[in-house]
């Protein structure tokens, strides 16, 4: 299924939408698996902090990337349950942990952005470039980026 579709303005792609840290991101649809709420995340021994554990989703081992730890941000204080985006590299599963799951929204692929020289660096080096929307940033994120984890997160 592709997610980029030709219309009057131009190639159009989707993106699914999240919240982390208070800032809008956006997830290209066709990378996104599945939305769901973590239950029963097992924390890895000697991992590092951005790896919130592993989990059972429907007979799958998925890899639990903590997204405010990956932008290094601190720990949400609101108290409420986190949602995950489930994502796959190289056939391997993981579920990315954000604050809260948006809309999937329809954009022109011309719309889209070099980062700009302000966004803050943690962002940057995870983003793949933003659009302006109405009074607010959508940061794009590179899930290749994201899953780019350090030899040293993955000792487990």
């Amino acid at each position: 299924m592709s997610t980029k579709t030709q219309s009057a303005e131009g190639a159009m792609v989707e993106y699914v939408t999240a919240m982390i840290g208070g800032q809008l991101f956006g997830l290209p649809i066709s990378r996104v698996q599945d939305v769901f709420m973590p239950e029963r995340v097992t924390r890895v021994p000697l991992s590092s902090r951005e790896i919130a554990g592993v989990l059972n989703l429907r007979g799958r081992i998925v890899t639990v990337v903590d997204m405010r730890a990956r932008l290094g941000l601190p720990k949400a204080e609101d108290g409420k349950v986190p949602m995950a985006v489930g994502v796959d590299l190289r056939g391997e599963s993981y579920g990315l942990l954000i604050d809260q799951i948006g809309e999937v929204l329809r954009l022109p692929e011309a719309g889209m952005e070099e980062n700009p020289v302000n966004l803050d660096p943690r962002m940057a080096k995870l983003a793949g470039g933003v659009h302006r929307l109405d009074g607010q940033l959508m940061v794009v994120l590179d899930v290749d980026r994201v899953l780019e984890l350090a030899p040293e997160m993955m000792a487990a």
